[in-house]
């Protein structure tokens, strides 16, 4: 039988190793935690467009909200992912598409907890800019009036859907046909009040970003890309792909966002 000593010293004993071990882990850093990737969608495309994304961030153990972005206006768009990007405690990855970049662009000023933006062919502009004013700075661009459906809602209120003709080659030349004929069916259309809206301050005067630049795109040329990511001093890119990077090249787009979250 242990006598009363023999007892007293081993609880002291495992007292002491669970003082150690304590210290130990006090001492050792803490992992950071990862951000939440705030995926924004652009216009003729709902959130599912970052399906393929969204599905390798997760799996690498990254927190993913792809909110519904409205496309009504550049204002009461960047109003609602703001409010959005508000509801989320900790540091912010957002990450955006296309039409995408204005909003986020807008919403991501003044909040402390965006640590990066990620623009994915995106429209990065500066104060006072449309889209307009960036789709035309260079030539390029196949995406004009004449490959859109316009159509009448509410009232004086005007809605633009691609035509199906030209959605596979004009927004995913690099996508399936089986695809696109599906995407095209189920495109949610821009109000056209957001293309000429100017934009206000920039998140990314103040916010690194990253910018993967589609080299093939028949929406947003790549030299106008080039010339927002220059602009902006973000980190770039280029893959060979069309205006979907995010669908065409989704190993590419996950790697960038990871690199700006990493940061």
């Amino acid at each position: 039988m242990m006598t009363r000593r023999a007892i007293l010293a081993g609880s002291a004993i495992v007292a002491a190793g669970a003082m150690v071990g304590a210290a130990e882990a006090q001492a050792r850093p803490r992992p950071r935690p990862r951000p939440t990737v705030v995926l924004v969608h652009g216009a003729f495309a709902d959130a599912s467009g970052w399906n393929d994304v969204a599905a390798k961030l997760v799996r690498d153990g990254y927190p993913v909200i792809a909110p519904a972005n409205p496309l009504r206006s550049v204002s009461s768009d960047a109003a609602y992912l703001a409010s959005v990007l508000a509801t989320i405690g900790g540091p912010i990855v957002v990450a955006a598409h296309s039409y995408g970049g204005i909003v986020a662009t807008n919403a991501a000023e003044g909040n402390a907890n965006v640590k990066a933006l990620v623009y994915v062919a995106a429209f990065a502009p500066d104060k006072d800019e449309s889209l307009i004013d960036l789709q035309s700075r260079f030539p390029g661009t196949r995406l004009d009036e004449s490959a859109l459906d316009i159509r009448p809602y509410g009232e004086q209120l005007l809605d633009a859907y691609i035509k199906k003709e030209v959605f596979h080659d004009v927004f995913a030349g690099d996508l399936p046909r089986s695809a696109t004929s599906l995407m095209q069916a189920s495109q949610r259309p821009a109000d056209l009040r957001a293309l000429g809206e100017k934009s206000g301050a920039p998140a990314w005067r103040t916010i690194p970003s990253y910018y993967l630049v589609a080299k093939n795109d028949q929406v947003l040329p790549a030299a106008t890309q080039r010339f927002m990511a220059q602009r902006a001093g973000s980190q770039i890119r280029e893959v060979a792909s069309s205006h979907v990077a995010m669908i065409s090249q989704p190993a590419a787009t996950a790697e960038l966002i990871r690199r700006a979250a990493d940061k």
